[in-house]
């Protein structure tokens, strides 16, 4: 597929897994991936963003091809990670997930706000859409009660990040057509 014939079929509907590239709002082209970082503490939790991320994709009609996935060890790591993914040109788009509680040691709305703002500077300085599913709640308690919820809360947070993709890749693409 051309530029030009992309270029096309992005003014009228969302990108498909069968594009090839995505046209950015400054004429530049990226490749039809999305990567999706995600922190390991409280994994069980994390990775259910990461189910409905690709649950929501395959609804929106971009398949789990199009999505690369990697871990970090925390939090923390991710805007790193986001950055140097964002700097390789791969990747139309970068999704961060983590879940930061208050572990008692230090102030989790601090870790948390860093984070988010971290990424909000890679996209940018690298005009790469980049997205946050990176949550911090008042309070977080290891019992079932708080498990479920942060279980299903993540799930339907990965959706909205999907949605949120698919969207910002759509505008863009407008934006580059213009």
């Amino acid at each position: 597929m051309t530029q030009a014939t992309q270029k096309q079929t992005t003014q009228a509907q969302a990108p498909s897994s069968q594009a090839l590239e995505f046209p950015t709002a400054n004429g530049a082209f990226r490749a039809a991936r999305i990567a999706f970082v995600h922190a390991q503490w409280h994994r069980e939790i994390v990775e259910q963003s990461y189910i409905g991320f690709l649950e929501e994709m395959a609804t929106l009609g971009l398949g789990a091809e199009t999505v690369e996935r990697f871990e970090t060890p925390g939090a923390f790591e991710i805007p790193l990670h986001a950055q140097t993914l964002a700097r390789t040109g791969r990747y139309a788009a970068i999704v961060g997930a983590a879940f930061v509680v208050d572990g008692g040691v230090y102030r989790h709305e601090f870790v948390a706000q860093t984070v988010v703002s971290a990424l909000m500077q890679v996209q940018l300085a690298t005009e790469t859409p980049i997205f946050s599913v990176v949550l911090t709640p008042h309070h977080f308690h290891e019992h079932e009660v708080h498990q479920r919820f942060f279980h299903d809360h993540f799930r339907v947070k990965g959706q909205e990040a999907a949605r949120a993709c698919v969207g910002t890749l759509t505008s863009l693409a407008q934006l580059a057509a213009a």
